[in-house]
């Protein structure tokens, strides 16, 4: 989910063709997760088909823009401000979310780490009273759904101090260091250009 919502926040910030919205997600994500060109325009016909972007112009190079619409503007809001549901995917979707957020001009990435630490802060005190609430396992069961609570406490535990981490982190610096503009230099591949005829 975390690409979907992160190439609709990039569009909020101006109208973009595909293989600029890759350049684009690479750069605010340190090319950690690179994305398939295709899966670009797969996640933009889908976007597109949904009523969160629309076709735009068409440069002399045969790359087709894509605006974001109203719709996708309040989708973006919704996933800035929702906390990220874990998954068991590769990407890390609270990773992606911060670095993106982080790089977006006009988004307080500090209410976006609340809201995260707030979520994090709760489940870790789920699991926490999970973990000490019974007595010690007597059957492997019972030990292996111990371990596994005790997995989830631990990373809970994890995602707080990095939380912490990434608070200071961006403390120290400020918006005009990490914020990114759309970039002018246009990436040189892409899909082929069209013959217009």
């Amino acid at each position: 989910m975390s690409v979907r919502q992160s190439l609709l926040a990039i569009l909020d910030q101006g109208p973009c063709y595909g293989y600029q919205l890759r350049a684009e997600f690479d750069r605010r994500t340190g090319s950690t997760w690179p994305l398939n060109v295709g899966q670009i325009y797969n996640t933009l016909e889908r976007l597109e088909r949904d009523g969160l972007v629309e076709k735009g112009d068409t440069d002399e190079h045969g790359h087709v823009y894509y605006e974001i619409t109203g719709a996708g503007r309040l989708e973006v809001q919704a996933w800035l401000d929702s906390p990220v549901q874990r998954g068991t995917g590769t990407r890390d979707e609270l990773a992606i979310k911060l670095a993106v957020a982080a790089t977006l001009p006009g988004v307080d990435p500090f209410v976006v780490i609340r809201g995260e630490r707030d979520a994090a802060q709760a489940r870790w005190q789920r699991l926490h009273d999970s973990v000490h609430s019974g007595a010690e396992p007597t059957v492997p069961e019972e030990l292996a759904h111990a371990l596994v609570l005790d997995a989830q406490l631990f990373a809970a535990e994890a995602e707080l101090r990095w939380l912490d981490h990434v608070e200071q982190r961006l403390h120290g610096h400020p918006s005009h260091l990490r914020e990114l503009d759309l970039s002018a230099e246009r990436p040189r591949r892409g899909r082929p250009v069209r013959e217009v005829a």
